[in-house]
Formats: structure tokens, C-alpha cells, sequence
């Protein structure tokens, strides 16, 4: 088993930035995985990224240089899989964590982690690929419970960024933290974790720097999620690379902000036949809803630059949520916020603007008439299936 994912201090090796919070993640190391991509320090730069949810397939979890791994996702997938077993996995896990004397594992946390093997599973995927494909550096997006998220066996993270916390407060770890700023109480709980966890530096980013640059990402939110961005990349490069950051952003620090891609998040996408416009984007928290209304109900985008004449084409939202979050609080949110930018534009005469109709979508996916599991929350039985047919 060991011989598969090693051990605990071979992770340092993957030099992980670790990217936790409440909103903002994905976007985050978005950010910085095309930053540093283009900053290539070395020949043959590797820059490994690991996010979650997916949204069509699983191997969008792990990226490397940019890209999905495709044939190699089946390999590494196996090589775990077939190491471990699936009900060897979350022990696994729960052996790292206790091996890093973390001993505040809960019952509650070590239940989630037994209830979610295929979670745990794509976490060792990314560890094993990332390892054996030698990357420089690893982004890693933190998913749900903070410091007792799997992600927390790494030992010792280059960095850790903090994006936007909402209601549950994550940890640090003892290694350079750097937050964005936030509410009071938010900001005095990671000030005592990171003076408990011996945090080498606990730097507040400031959402400033980039009024100048077109960042590749739709949103004022995404301000703040590129300045954290840079902050990371430059102290990893400090750290690993020996690089001082410079009085003014790099060529190449412009550039990944500005050619950063990532689907689902603000995103317009136009039917070629013309028939209808789609504005995407994967929310699922009070305040991420928030951040994507306030960009919807905005000028250019569902609020016209200027009057016109013309009847307005129909615009139905449509909602889907996955269990465990409750529907009715998530569109009392958006729905407050569409009202506040209606009053901030000057459009509140009309509170029922906007939206004409509303569709609600089952959680059953389906392309060319049958069924994409990759596509559904499923448990570990289901998962391997999926995995082979998706690589």
C-alpha cells in the first residue's frame, strides 16, 4: 500500500500551494496555476492543479500544465485503486493525518471521510499522478472541512491563501498565510490558528494592483481571487525559485491572469444556431450566489448598456442544488441580491425583472439519450465504473 502513495513527507515534494475558503477557491488556483504555468522558472515546468467538483468528467479534478490528464487518469486511478481498495482508502487517509500528530480528527470528520472513499480517492489519484509525473509545483484546492479536509496530509505546504471565508472558519497550517481580507471575527479566528499552527508569516492581501489589467475571469468578485493569486505565486517563487517579487507585475504574471479559462464560473456561452444565450456559472453558497447575481444583473450583461426598443428576449433561470443544501435559502439569496443591484441601478420600479420563467433540473444527466455517470454525485460501487468509461 505504501508503496503506491508513499509517505506522508514525500508530498512535500508535489511543493503544494494550498488554497482554502470558503468562496473563491476554484478561481483562485485558477489564477495562480496560469501564472505560474507562464512564469516557467525551469525548463520542463510542471505546474499541477488540483480542483473539485467536476462538472462533466472526473479527471477535470486533476490538471497538469493547463490540460486534463486523459489515457494516464485510468492508470493512476487504478494504480491507487486497486493498492488500497476501497474501504482501505479513508483509513489511509486517517493514517497521514494521525502520522502528522493531528490529533483534533473528530468522530464527525473521520465518519465524512468513511462515507466519501470516492472524494479520498481522487485526492490519492492527483498525489500519485503529480508525484510520478515530477511537477514543480501543486495547486491545491481545499474541498469541504477545512483543516480536517483530506487535503490537510501534506505536511508542509509552501503556502497556504485563504480566499472569502462564509460561515465555517478554515485553519492554517505552519507555513507562510496569506488571507484576503475578512469579516472581523473571521479575521481574529485565523489570526489564533495561525499564532497556534506557528505560521511563518500571516499576510493580509489587499484587493488592489489590478484596476489595469483585463483579468480572463467575468466578475468584480474575481478582483479580489487574482490578488490573492499573485501574492501566492510571488511567495512561491520566493520560496522555491529564489525569485524576489518586482515593484510592477511581470509580463508573465499579466498574461495568466489575463488568459486564465475556467468553465462554469461566470461564464457566456453563445448557441452557434443563435437561439438562446447561456450565462453558467456553479454557485452553491449563499455568498458564491451572491458574487454570481451581482455579475448577472449587471450592465452588459442581463441589464441593457443602453435603452432599446426592441422586445426583450425571455430569460429563464434555471436551478439545480445536489444534497445537503437547502434550495430554498440558496434562491432567497439570489434573489436578494437580484434586488440589490436592480435598486443600484435604478431598475427596482420592476422587482419581477429579469427572470420570466424558472426551470428546475433534475440531477439526472443524460448526453445522447443515455446516462453520464461522471455527471452524478455517486458512492465508491459506482465510481470505478465511471472512471473507466470516462478515460
Amino acid at each position: 500500500m505504501d508503496n503506491t502513495c508513499g509517505e506522508p513527507d514525500d508530498l512535500n515534494k508535489l511543493n503544494v500551494i494550498h488554497v482554502t475558503g470558503t468562496k473563491g477557491k476554484g478561481s483562485t488556483s485558477a489564477f495562480t496555476s496560469s501564472i505560474l504555468l507562464l512564469c516557467k522558472a525551469k525548463p520542463d515546468w510542471k505546474i499541477g492543479l488540483y480542483t473539485s467538483p467536476h462538472i462533466a468528467a472526473v479527471r477535470e479534478r486533476v490538471r497538469v500544465n493547463g490540460r486534463l490528464i486523459s489515457e494516464e487518469f485510468a492508470k493512476f486511478f487504478f494504480e491507487v485503486w486497486d493498492s488500497l481498495e476501497a474501504p482501505k482508502v479513508c483509513g489511509y487517509l486517517v493514517k497521514f493525518s494521525l502520522s502528522l500528530d493531528n490529533a483534533r480528527l473528530s468522530r464527525d470528520t473521520l465518519q465524512t471521510l468513511l462515507r466519501n472513499p470516492c472524494t479520498s480517492v481522487c485526492y490519492l489519484v492527483a498525489f500519485h499522478a503529480f508525484y510520478t509525473l515530477k511537477v514543480d509545483a501543486t495547486i491545491l484546492e481545499v474541498g469541504i472541512g477545512g483543516t480536517y479536509n483530506s487535503t490537510i496530509i501534506v505536511p508542509k505546504p509552501v503556502v497556504t491563501g485563504i480566499t472569502s471565508l462564509g460561515l465555517g472558519h478554515q485553519g492554517v497550517l505552519g507555513v507562510p498565510a496569506l488571507p484576503v481580507n475578512q469579516p472581523d471575527d473571521a479575521m481574529e479566528v485565523l489570526r489564533k490558528r495561525a499564532e497556534e499552527l506557528k505560521a511563518s508569516e500571516f499576510t493580509i492581501v489587499p484587493a488592489t494592483g489590478l484596476s489595469d489589467i483585463e483579468l480572463g475571469l467575468a466578475g468584480a468578485h474575481q478582483v479580489l481571487n487574482a490578488c490573492l493569486a499573485v501574492a501566492m505565486a510571488q511567495k512561491f517563487l520566493e520560496v522555491k525559485e529564489s525569485l524576489k517579487p518586482e515593484s510592477t507585475l511581470s509580463k508573465a504574471f499579466v498574461e495568466g491572469l489575463e488568459q486564465v479559462r475556467w468553465p462554469g464560473r461566470c461564464q457566456i456561452i453563445q448557441d452557434p444556431k443563435g437561439r438562446a444565450t447561456w450565462f453558467l456559472d456553479g454557485a452553491h453558497t449563499i455568498e458564491s450566489l451572491d458574487c454570481c447575481i451581482r455579475w448577472f444583473v449587471s450592465p452588459g450583461v442581463a441589464i441593457p448598456l443602453e435603452a432599446s426598443y426592441v422586445e426583450p428576449l425571455p430569460c429563464i433561470r434555471m436551478f439545480n442544488i445536489t444534497h445537503g443544501r437547502s434550495g430554498p435559502s440558496l434562491l432567497r439569496a439570489m434573489n436578494a441580491a437580484k434586488l440589490d443591484q436592480l435598486k443600484l441601478y435604478g431598475r427596482d420600479e420592476d422587482p419581477e425583472m429579469i427572470f420570466d420563467e424558472a426551470i428546475f433540473c433534475t440531477n439526472t444527466t443524460y448526453i445522447d439519450g443515455a446516462s453520464n455517470h461522471d455527471l452524478v454525485s455517486l458512492r465508491d460501487a459506482s465510481f470505478s465504473n465511471s472512471s473507466r468509461a470516462s478515460s
